[in-house]
């Protein structure tokens, strides 16, 4: 057998002509299958990083490290689908603000990649200056966010926002058998509370600035956690958890309510995830809007996400 050249050649560059002739066994016929002759509901490329940019409330511009999931449907009698097109189709459009053109990019690599159902799943993580309490203060706080838009075979587009909002859940029971042995006991005491975490998906078909999820959950809870704290600000914390005593029963329920009453979310699910001091479990929770697609079986993958977002 001749010997094989191991020496890399940095010199060549083949020609159209010559790639056509490259083997190609991804795109090969039904009969290179392995496994069953089945279709494939997802199939893509998870988690790879570029920057993408987004658009502020206040007309901003900004470039953010985006981590993104990318997949269509793969026919029966396919065997593979060529991954990197994928990447490449967002490439295409690094430099325009993505979430304006998310049916445009499932658009390209459904069609691309010949396929019926395409989707696509941007998660970045979302700067806003907020100011402290009371103090001459401000902090940027950063956002879990994840955006997601699907393309199914009918031509059916759905755009969603999940958002992540961490908070002071401190516990209404806690507080008032404090209350109760400080003011018959004189004992001190220190009411439990723990940090805790609500992931919001949201679908629309309009405009929902991040900033406004934000406030709206800011709003309905009251206690998000802080980035600069003094001594006043402390104060004002410790203040605010004892006017807005949640269990994570009323934590998705005041989130409801502000959810519910906004025109523009078409459907959205809250899940709340209460990471407690008292105990070794956490306390969660899930609620969905009237007559939601959302499903409200969480995986405990799911689950296990909150944790590390807190």
């Amino acid at each position: 057998m001749k010997s094989k050249n191991t020496t890399y050649d940095s010199n060549y560059n083949p020609t159209q002509r010559e790639i056509d002739k490259f083997p190609d066994i991804q795109n090969g016929p039904s009969s290179l299958i392995k496994g069953a002759n089945v279709s494939i509901q997802q199939v893509g490329t998870h988690n790879f990083k570029l920057p993408l940019k987004y658009k502020k409330r206040n007309g901003e511009i900004i470039e953010l490290e985006t981590k993104v999931t990318g997949t269509v449907s793969l026919e029966a009698h396919k065997k593979g689908i060529n991954m990197s097109r994928i990447i490449r189709t967002f490439y295409d459009f690094k430099n325009q603000l993505i979430f304006d053109k998310i049916k445009e990019v499932l658009l390209k690599y459904k069609n691309n990649l010949d396929s019926f159902d395409a989707k696509i799943l941007l998660n970045f993580s979302y700067p806003i200056l907020l100011s402290s309490l009371r103090s001459d203060n401000k902090g940027y706080q950063y956002y879990n966010v994840s955006m997601e838009g699907n393309l199914s075979k009918n031509g059916t587009f759905k755009k969603i926002i999940h958002f992540d909002f961490v908070y002071s859940s401190a516990c209404p029971c806690s507080y008032e058998l404090a209350e109760y042995a400080r003011e018959k006991r004189n004992t001190a005491v220190v009411p439990h509370s723990q940090r805790s975490v609500a992931r919001v998906s949201i679908e629309t078909e309009q405009i929902i600035w991040i900033e406004e999820i934000q406030e709206m959950c800011s709003d309905a809870l009251h206690t998000e956690t802080q980035v600069i704290v003094k001594r006043e600000d402390e104060m004002a914390f410790a203040e605010l958890n004892g006017a807005s005593l949640k269990f994570v029963e009323d934590a998705s329920r005041m989130l409801y309510e502000k959810l519910v009453n906004d025109d523009r979310i078409k459907d959205f699910r809250v899940v709340c995830s209460h990471q407690e001091s008292l105990h070794s479990h956490d306390a969660i929770s899930t609620i969905l809007a009237p007559k939601s697609n959302f499903s409200s079986e969480i995986s405990h993958e799911f689950w296990s996400s909150l944790i590390h977002k807190s």
